[in-house]
């Protein structure tokens, strides 16, 4: 009985810090503080106790009727608890991020409300066992995510908040028509039943898969998908950090994983003869974000378009059908997750801190804030794919996988990725460490008292070394990698 409730434990860990939070007076900062760290704390330490026994052979599965014929299903195995361990670490550190950042600001407890109402929806994502779980816990992450996308209610964000919306529930429609066609076919579809669509029309098939990718990949920013994600960057950098690396991108990658790799199997895939377009659509998206971000002088814009980028090697692994391919993918959901949310803790934290927002003003920032650009450029070497880095791992494995799968093509994609990485992060890190600060009167402080607020300092140090980490140890059972290939060799026998 315990083993079938810790899922709905796992999930309540943030749901009911959310409804506390709603209902508490502004000036009670101390107690909305204690419920945020307290629930995310929980979380972590449950997911600790999942991933022993997930490991050890055992799956944790709870089922609640919704409508007759029709459950909802929480199950965690070892994939689910590859994107909730991510999400649950990055929580505690962006809570601890976004009280420091917040200060003293108004509406908070809406802002802590909502932030881990969505943090609800995200693990809900991640426990869903079946299609229709799923979008449930889908939607209602693009409802709480709204409001901090507008949250500082100016003209530009109820611009990015409007878009923000147009974009994901026209792709929320698209998912739910393709899953209801799907089902009408088929039954209810949950994520282990492989094999089930077998025997279907091929065309249904294709028209399903095409509308829940498609769906889905307004979420995980696929081009020409991604528009409302540069635009929603006028949130705060604690919601910026949630979108790209926590929630909403990730929301999105995760579920064509789930599509591809549970609803219709890489073999299936191929014989349908979608592998191939889903390649050539994220490659497009890596190479165009990329040169996006290049043009862009605002540092979170340039951000924004590099998870454009980012993100589709997730769907790249998966779309080339191989295990090594499919590891890849896999580790870098992990990977982009850690690399990206040090970025953006790195650019709150100079803006605050500096008022740094265009690539300009960086001159100098490393001797301003040493700690702050060594984690920047620890996450932007990964991002170019340097060794020993996360990154490097990840386009090692997608590498060797195109290769297995007959698509050498996909090397040429990776190589001008990394160059164009290396062209729009390279002239940062140049700026910080080798050019006089802007403004060449400060004041000599001592080091450690350069930062400003250590809650801006400490949550992108750990995850900064966390990335590294991740590339030092990728050998290890343990690791991001580890995780990945016991995901792909045990749950899909690839």
């Amino acid at each position: 009985m315990t083993d079938a409730l810790l899922p709905a434990l796992v999930l309540a860990t943030s749901l009911l810090p959310a409804l506390v939070i709603f209902l508490l007076p502004e000036p009670a900062w101390r107690l909305r503080t204690a419920v945020n760290l307290a629930g995310a704390a929980a979380k972590l330490a449950l997911v600790v106790v999942m991933l022993a026994g997930v490991a050890g052979g055992a799956t944790y599965e709870l089922r609640l009727p919704l409508v007759p014929g029709l459950d909802l299903l929480l199950r965690v195995d070892a994939l689910a608890l590859l994107f909730v361990t991510l999400s649950a670490f990055l929580w505690l550190l962006t809570t601890i991020y976004a009280i420091a950042y917040l200060g003293d600001g108004p509406d908070q407890s809406r802002f802590f409300g909502f932030f881990s109402l969505c943090v609800a929806a995200t693990t809900g994502i991640a426990l869903s066992g079946s299609l229709i779980t799923f979008f449930v816990f889908y939607e209602l992450l693009t409802l709480s995510t709204w409001p901090l996308v507008v949250h500082r209610g100016d003209a530009g964000s109820l611009a990015a908040g409007r878009r923000y919306l147009g974009y994901t529930l026209g792709g929320s429609a698209a998912l739910l028509l393709g899953i209801l066609w799907l089902e009408s076919a088929s039954g209810p579809v949950e994520f282990t039943a492989h094999g089930r669509l077998v025997g279907l029309d091929a065309g249904l098939l294709r028209g399903c898969f095409l509308l829940m990718v498609g769906g889905l990949g307004v979420k995980a920013a696929l081009v020409p998908l991604h528009a409302w994600l540069p635009a929603a960057m006028v949130a705060p950098a604690p919601v910026s950090a949630l979108l790209h690396a926590v929630a909403v991108v990730k929301a999105g990658a995760f579920g064509i994983t789930r599509v591809v790799l549970d609803v219709f199997g890489p073999g299936l895939v191929q014989e349908l003869g979608l592998g191939l377009p889903l390649a050539v659509a994220a490659s497009f998206t890596i190479l165009y974000g990329s040169l996006r971000a290049l043009a862009q002088s605002d540092i979170k814009r340039r951000l924004a378009f590099s998870t454009v980028s980012q993100v589709s090697y997730i769907a790249l692994g998966l779309a080339l059908a191989g295990p090594v391919a499919a590891v890849g993918g896999l580790v870098h959901l992990v990977h982009q997750g850690l690399m990206k949310i040090t970025l953006f803790f790195c650019a709150g934290a100079l803006a605050e801190t500096l008022h740094a927002h265009r690539v300009e003003e960086l001159d100098g920032a490393g001797r301003r804030m040493p700690l702050t650009m060594l984690a920047f450029s620890i996450a932007a070497l990964g991002m170019i794919g340097v060794p020993p880095m996360a990154g490097f791992v990840s386009k090692w494995w997608l590498g060797m996988g195109a290769l297995q799968a007959g698509q050498p093509w996909v090397l040429a994609v990776l190589a001008g990725s990394s160059l164009l990485n290396a062209a729009y992060f390279l002239p940062l890190l140049h700026r910080a460490w080798f050019l006089p600060p802007r403004d060449a009167e400060a004041p000599a402080v001592p080091m450690f008292r350069r930062e400003g607020d250590w809650g801006l300092v400490l949550p992108p140090v750990i995850t900064a070394a966390a990335a590294l980490a991740a590339g030092l140890f990728a050998a290890f059972a343990f690791s991001p990698l580890g995780w990945a290939r016991l995901i792909i060799a045990r749950d899909y026998g690839l």
